[in-house]
């Protein structure tokens, strides 16, 4: 794409990002979730080609850029789909989404970008939505459980706030407890069961689907967390890139209940 041509598209998304919620409410249908794609332009082709129906939603968790070879070419292709089919394709934040917020290494998109063109894409990407509820008991979002009273209160989540941190740079840990302190080599907030059983039953939810912690097990917390991962950037963690789908006419009390694919 010309410069210009990324400008236009970065102009009609944040169109389009300007008029959903933070949290998506998906109602009825088909819903397949996928995780981080970080630069794996392959894996969002395979996907995309094969999911998004109009029967169907696709949600994507967040993290498009970074590490993978192809990040440019990854967001912008994920951009022009959500453009196209607005009501069926959901984009929502990661942390690498974030880093106009707050900084990380490594950044590699970011630093690939000159000072005009990151301030546009920190703009738009800035807009995207933090959550997916489901009727039949799922919430979906990229890292850790936000401290809200209820679903309502994730719309009004800014970022950059605590909660936003929590949704985007949290991780779990099979471990009891709440708040288990702050990574010293990572820098993200860790969490323990009592978090995700506290926070669960606050939403009125039963299953958490997330991304975001590739070395995190696949179900925590008696199979009511599952972490899918959608990328080739971290094979070193893992071997396959994962999916999720979710019937919404169904009841989802476990992982049990959800339909898990390798892409």
């Amino acid at each position: 794409m010309t410069r210009e041509e990324i400008k236009d598209l970065l102009n009609e998304a944040e169109k389009r990002f300007a008029s959903e919620a933070k949290l998506i409410q998906l109602e009825s249908g088909k819903v397949i979730f996928a995780g981080d794609t970080h630069g794996d332009l392959e894996a969002t082709e395979k996907i995309i080609h094969k999911y998004l129906k109009p029967q169907n939603k696709l949600v994507f968790l967040g993290d498009y850029v970074d590490r993978g070879p192809a990040s440019l070419e990854n967001i912008n292709f994920l951009l022009e789909q959500k453009i196209e089919h607005p009501d069926s394709l959901y984009l929502l934040m990661g942390n690498h989404e974030g880093h106009a917020v707050y900084n990380f290494h490594p950044a590699d998109f970011w630093e690939g970008l000159d000072a005009e063109l990151s301030q546009r894409y920190s703009e738009v990407l800035a807009m995207l939505p933090l959550a997916v509820s489901t009727p039949n008991g799922i919430v979906a979002l990229h890292g850790a459980l936000p401290n809200v009273s209820g679903l309502a209160d994730i719309d009004k989540i800014k970022p950059g706030n605590a909660e936003w941190h929590q949704i985007t740079w949290g991780d779990w840990q099979e471990r009891a407890g709440k708040f288990l302190g702050i990574d010293p080599y990572t820098g993200r907030p860790q969490f323990g069961r009592g978090w995700f059983q506290e926070i669960m039953a606050r939403l009125g939810k039963n299953v958490l689907i997330r991304s975001h912690q590739p070395d995190a097990p696949p179900t925590m917390y008696g199979r009511r967390c599952l972490t899918i991962f959608t990328s080739s950037a971290y094979r070193h963690y893992i071997s396959e890139r994962t999916i999720a789908l979710v019937d919404l006419k169904k009841p989802v009390k476990s992982v049990d209940d959800i339909e898990i694919e390798i892409v």
